[in-house]
Order: C-alpha cells, then sequence, then structure tokens
C-alpha cells in the first residue's frame, strides 16, 4: 500500500492598503489604486484575490484568503468580493497604517489562532501579471520550497536597469523547485548601479510576493523584532469581530512599530539561521507604480497610444489618455498623460509620471479635497456624487442601494432639502417617518434628527440640497448606524 502526501494548506493573504498617490488623480485616500480597473475588466484587487484562489493542485488546498486593509476601505472591498461570491474571506481591518511587517503579522497570527500552521501566500493588492500560467507554476514552486520551512520571495526577472525597484541577489545551483539562495537585499540604486545588476545575471527585482510557512514567520519576527510581534499579538488578543471582520484593538495598534516586511525580517535573513530562496518570476508583472507603468501593460493602437473612455485623437503618439466623464482631445502631441476625472485633470510628460505625488502632497497642504476624494463617494449604503459646491450650499446626488439605510444622525450647521427622482423612499425625520415617491419631497431641519432609507427592489435616488453656513462632511452626529460607523 503506497502512503499518499496530504495536500499542503495554503492561506492566500493579500496586504490591501497603501494610497497609491502616483496614479493621482484616479486614485485617491478614499478610494486607492488597488480598487481601480486598470487593466483587464476587474480591478488589481480582484485580480490579485483570483490569482492567489488559481493555486489550486492535487496537492494544494487553498483555504480562506485574510485581506488586510484599512478600517475605511472595508466597504469598498466588500463591494468587490461581493462580484467574486465563490471566495471565502476574512478581513483584518487596521485602524491606522503600520506598513507591511504588522500586516503580515497579524494575518499569521489569525492563521494560527485554531492551532492550523498554513503556508501563507502573501501579495500586495495592486500589482498585475500578464502571464497567469507562469504565475502560477512560480508560485506552486515557491510553496512546495516553503514547505521545507524556507522563506520564499518571488523575484521578477529584470527587462532593463530600472531603478525604482530594491533588487535581490542570488547564488548557487537551481533547486528542484526552481529555487536560488538569496544572498543579499538591495536597496534601489543608481542607473549604473541597476546596470551592473542586469548584466551580472544573478539579481532580480524585489515583488513583494512572499511564501512562508505562518509559525516561521513568527518565528523569524520574534528572532529579529519582537517589538513588533508583542505589539501585534496584544492588539490582536483585544481585538472584535462581527460577521468577517476582525477589529485590533485601535490604542494598542497604533503602538506597534511602523516596518516592512523587507526591512523587519528579509534583509536580515542571509546569513542567519533563517533559509531565504527565491524563485524567479517572468510573467509581465507590474507594480503599476506611475502612469507610464499602466501605458507599457495597456493595449496600444497602431500608434503606441493607450486610450480609455471618450477619446480622440490626431496625430498623437504614445501616450496615455484616460477621459473618465467627458471627451478628451488632443492634436500633435505625443508621449503624454492625460487623466480626466469629474473634478480634476493631469497632464504629465509620460517620462515624468512619478513625480505625481509632488502634486498630492501640494494638494495635501493646502487641505484641497482632490487629493483625498472623488466628486462620487462610495458608502456601505451606495454612492453620493457632489455636483455643485457654493457659497452656503451644496448639491450632490444620492443613490441608496436596496435594503440599505443611511445612518441616524443630524447636522448642526446645514438644513437639507431632499427630491426623489427615481425609486422609493423612506424618509425618518424627528418622531414622523414618511415614504415618498418619484417627484416628491422634504426638508430637513437644522439639528433635526432623520435618516434616509430604501425599503424597496430598486435603487432609490434622491436629489439634495444642502444650505446653511456649513457644509463639509465632518458635520454628521451619528445615533445609530447598522454598519458600526458610530463614534466609540
Amino acid at each position: 500500500m503506497s502512503l499518499v502526501n496530504k495536500p499542503l494548506n495554503i492561506t492566500p493573504v493579500i496586504l490591501c492598503g497603501g494610497s497609491g498617490t502616483r496614479l493621482w488623480p484616479l486614485s485617491r485616500t478614499g478610494f486607492p489604486k488597488q480598487f481601480l480597473v486598470l487593466s483587464g475588466t476587474t480591478s488589481l484587487f480582484q485580480q490579485a484575490v483570483s490569482r492567489l484562489s488559481g493555486l489550486s493542485a492535487p496537492d494544494i488546498n487553498i483555504g480562506e484568503a485574510l485581506v488586510v486593509t484599512n478600517e475605511e476601505h472595508r466597504f469598498l472591498v466588500l463591494d468587490q468580493l461581493r462580484e467574486m461570491p465563490n471566495v471565502a474571506t476574512t478581513l483584518l481591518l487596521e485602524p491606522v497604517g503600520r506598513n507591511t511587517a504588522p500586516a503580515l503579522t497579524l494575518a499569521a497570527l489569525q492563521a494560527t489562532a485554531n492551532g492550523d500552521d498554513p503556508i501563507l501566500v502573501v501579495t500586495p493588492a495592486d500589482q498585475t501579471v500578464q502571464d497567469s500560467a507562469a504565475f502560477t507554476n512560480a508560485l506552486q514552486n515557491a510553496i512546495h520550497v516553503a514547505d521545507r520551512n524556507a522563506i520564499v520571495i518571488l523575484g521578477i526577472t529584470p527587462t532593463g536597469p530600472q531603478t525604482g525597484f530594491g533588487y535581490i541577489k542570488h547564488q548557487g545551483a537551481r533547486g528542484e523547485n526552481q529555487e536560488y539562495t538569496v544572498t543579499q537585499f538591495a536597496e534601489k540604486p543608481d542607473l549604473v548601479t541597476a546596470q551592473a545588476y542586469v548584466d551580472s545575471c544573478d539579481y532580480t527585482w524585489n515583488s513583494g510576493i512572499f511564501v512562508v510557512r505562518a509559525s516561521v514567520w513568527l518565528a523569524a519576527l520574534k528572532h529579529f523584532r519582537v517589538d513588533i510581534l508583542n505589539a501585534t499579538s496584544a492588539s490582536l488578543t483585544a481585538a472584535t469581530q462581527d460577521q468577517n471582520f476582525v477589529r485590533p484593538a485601535p490604542s494598542l495598534f497604533a503602538e506597534i512599530p511602523c516596518e516592512s516586511i523587507d526591512y523587519a525580517v528579509m534583509e536580515q535573513c542571509p546569513n542567519s539561521k533563517f533559509t531565504i530562496k527565491m524563485v524567479a518570476l517572468n510573467a509581465g508583472w507590474s507594480d503599476l507604480g506611475a502612469w507610464d507603468a499602466v501605458w507599457q501593460v495597456g493595449t496600444s493602437d497602431s500608434n503606441g497610444n493607450v486610450l480609455q473612455g471618450d477619446t480622440l485623437v490626431t496625430d498623437t503618439q504614445d501616450s496615455l489618455i484616460i477621459a473618465s466623464h467627458r471627451l478628451v482631445s488632443t492634436v500633435g502631441v505625443n508621449n503624454l498623460v492625460i487623466i480626466e476625472t469629474a473634478d480634476a485633470v493631469l497632464v504629465a510628460d509620460r517620462s515624468q509620471s512619478q513625480h505625481v505625488k509632488l502634486i498630492v502632497s501640494q494638494l495635501e497642504k493646502e487641505q484641497r479635497e482632490e487629493g483625498v476624494m472623488h466628486r462620487k463617494v462610495a458608502r456601505p449604503w451606495g454612492w453620493y456624487d457632489t455636483v455643485e459646491i457654493g457659497d452656503r450650499f451644496k448639491v450632490k446626488r444620492i443613490q441608496v442601494n436596496p435594503g440599505a439605510s443611511l445612518s441616524l444622525q443630524s447636522h448642526a450647521r446645514r438644513a437639507e432639502h431632499w427630491v426623489v427622482v427615481r425609486g422609493i423612499a423612506l424618509v425618518t425625520c424627528g418622531d414622523q417617518s414618511v415614504t415618498l415617491n418619484e417627484n416628491e419631497s422634504t426638508y430637513i431641519p437644522l439639528g433635526q434628527k432623520h435618516r434616509l432609507s430604501n425599503p424597496g427592489k430598486v435603487p432609490v435616488e434622491i436629489i439634495e440640497v444642502q444650505s446653511g453656513a456649513y457644509v463639509g462632511e465632518d458635520d454628521i452626529i451619528r445615533f445609530d448606524d447598522q454598519y458600526g460607523r458610530l463614534e466609540k
């Protein structure tokens, strides 16, 4: 009788933090790049989830995925997961960003909470891969290496002397699962050094994709950065959980040192007691770190232009043009990035697109909302679109999904007028409730408790006119909320 090895248990871990400032104005703090559709028909986050779900094999069992994301983005994650009904997930909600080492530690602690010790396959949520089969093959090899208690990183086969990536040096013969021994991690080099790395054939780019058994990661962290381990463990021990949300204790989580996976552990592993290996990946990988990278992975026309939306171009070459809300036309230009949104337009030389982050920094310094939110903002109950803002007034379109409800709330400095333009709305104002049909309206006085709900089976859409001394989004007091947004 032959012995059959049990399948390896895998837990996908998707690191879904970050703001993607280099892809402004599409990517913003309130809607970062991992939730954008920049290649194909699904978001970068959805692509990451799908790639890891596709790792299953006779000897590999894929378990429930762990998504580590910001508390403020939880409903964006849920909305996109609803389009992937066969994917089981638990969301670990960071109250503040503490970089990737605490994020992975949260996932490892959660994965081992019931006595299990799965192999973690860890990937950022904001990358793209053109060759899915090559990606799957590389990761499956990495999984088998990690089963031998090694820490494994995917190294990207360089296509040129890039200065925007960290590099991994490897040596020795390739192992049975295509792995190499890692001897050094190198910081982002200058151009001359990068060219030397590429010419040597001993270096790959650091992808930020890791495969490691949960217990091995925790042991390495205990050895190199026990302070991160202890602080993260304390925050998770005091966590609250509802449905598939796990919320570490905010005050304890804020005390965790802010550190990356690379700095905390990976760069210290060579010549230590922890074995670190690299499996090369040649699959059309990109981290979409700037608009130029989006142009490179896009489908171009005969003139090298990547076009999205309503565009009309003449005598235009090698440009990226994205029109979100209106016609964008060009004549006699080349090597440009033009990104149009409802409230902002970016025009940049494609070779300088990595400097877009400087614009975002300036917007933050001036406290302008264009750096944080889009005009159209997703909410757990639907969305709102700010149509117009003037002196002492604001006009919004609001859509509420079937069965959804805004919080019971009041405003200290503004009154509101609501007009229903589609569907049926249930409006609570004070101790009165009324049903409004299309073309009917109501008035919410300043300071009055109120709520908007959708009792129907189709979305309800209203026009809201705010008037008062202040119409900022922070003028809101919540008394009841089904989405857990009450002030603690």
